[in-house]
């Protein structure tokens, strides 16, 4: 029962209401500040191919800075504003950087390394780049070590299908792909890995004039990138790429997992790949000889 002689419920009793409104604007402006950090100072990206190898492997998460070059259409996260040619405090990318690129034929971001730049002129001779008349300086290393990872795909087929013939089992027992690998030096002295180990039709390219405004893209893994070496009908990049089609520059990884985790955030830990977090991508500059 209750005693009629109780006071009545005061409104510093009675549970306060929410204020829905408010929370939903909270909301909002916390999306739109997500939103803006993404496209103007960095945003995270995940690699989901083999062009880029050894230097970025499928399943690499990494950080790509947006403001190097200036800003664009391109780089607002999402794809959220139409194509266009505008750019603000535009920059030209260097020899060497990898960058993010979104092809002329398709919405999804693209990654790449920048091996000619406006005005200059490339062809590509049996595998080697020609670069203004005279061959990048081009060295035999030890081949590299690719980790077995049966468990990431490509397409629906395992990622390193195309190295079978470099299958290793190292003392310790772990497998791996020794594949042959080369070290390139531009003219700035940007020094980087690529990987090279079979004849195809990409390897050779008559030279070409890069445009002003435009770079010359291409994959580490030189057999198995689509870039600007490749028509678009080829999901390539169809040559040079204009600078407003360029939407940042990609600085360091932060984790990286081998294909096995699931859904369960317990299996994560499992599938990390140790050493390959907090690795620079930016390229190792060497002195250049007269």
């Amino acid at each position: 029962m209750t005693d009629k002689n109780s006071p009545a419920p005061t409104g510093a009793d009675q549970p306060e209401k929410v204020n829905w409104l408010a929370e939903i604007k909270s909301l909002a402006l916390m999306l739109l500040a997500v939103l803006a950090f993404h496209s103007v100072v960095a945003k995270p990206f995940y690699i989901p191919s083999i062009s880029m190898m050894p230097n970025l492997l499928v399943g690499d998460r990494l950080v790509v800075s947006k403001f190097p070059y200036g800003f664009n259409w391109s780089s607002v996260s999402f794809h959220l504003l139409p194509r266009g040619s505008w750019r603000v405090l535009g920059g030209t990318p260097d020899y060497g950087d990898i960058v993010i690129v979104v092809p002329a034929n398709r919405e999804e971001d693209l990654i790449k390394r920048v091996i000619a730049r406006p005005g200059d002129r490339i062809a590509v001779k049996d595998g080697a780049v020609i670069l203004n008349g005279q061959p990048v300086p081009r060295v035999i290393e030890p081949s590299v070590q690719l980790p077995e990872d049966p468990e990431l795909t490509c397409d629906g087929s395992p990622c390193y299908t195309y190295f079978e013939n470099y299958k290793v089992r190292l003392p310790s027992g772990r497998t791996v792909y020794e594949v042959p690998a080369f070290r390139e030096t531009l003219p700035n002295g940007a020094s980087y890995t690529v990987i090279d180990h079979m004849q195809q039709s990409l390897d050779t390219m008559d030279e070409i004039t890069v445009p002003e405004g435009h770079v010359f893209l291409m994959g580490d893994n030189r057999d198995h990138s689509a870039d600007s070496r490749a028509a678009l009908w080829e999901n390539g990049l169809g040559g040079p790429v204009p600078l407003y089609d360029i939407g940042g520059r990609a600085e360091f990884t932060t984790f990286s997992l081998n294909g096995s985790e699931s859904w369960n955030p317990l299996t994560w830990w499992g599938a990390l790949r140790g050493d390959r977090a907090w690795r620079s991508l930016r390229p190792v500059h060497v002195a250049q000889g007269k």
